[in-house]
């Protein structure tokens, strides 16, 4: 894995260790599962939060977890 890939895989778990009260292995754990399944994750999150009256102006190949 590349650097970049890796910072992002630790200020996730982080994020989710502070947020969710899990130990460091776990955090860890669910940070390289929301990597790994990103492209799903930030699909199914955008259509979920989604209202049936306005529909989400972004388009599905654009969404991202994080901004590059």
């Amino acid at each position: 894995m590349n650097t970049k890939k890796l910072s992002l895989l630790m200020y996730l778990s982080w994020e989710v260790q502070r947020k969710k009260r899990f130990n460091r292995s776990r955090s860890l754990q669910s940070a390289w599962a929301i990597l790994l399944t990103e492209d799903i994750t930030v699909f199914h999150l955008v259509k979920k939060h989604s209202h049936e009256r306005y529909q989400n102006k972004v388009q599905s190949e654009d969404l991202t977890l994080f901004q590059s």
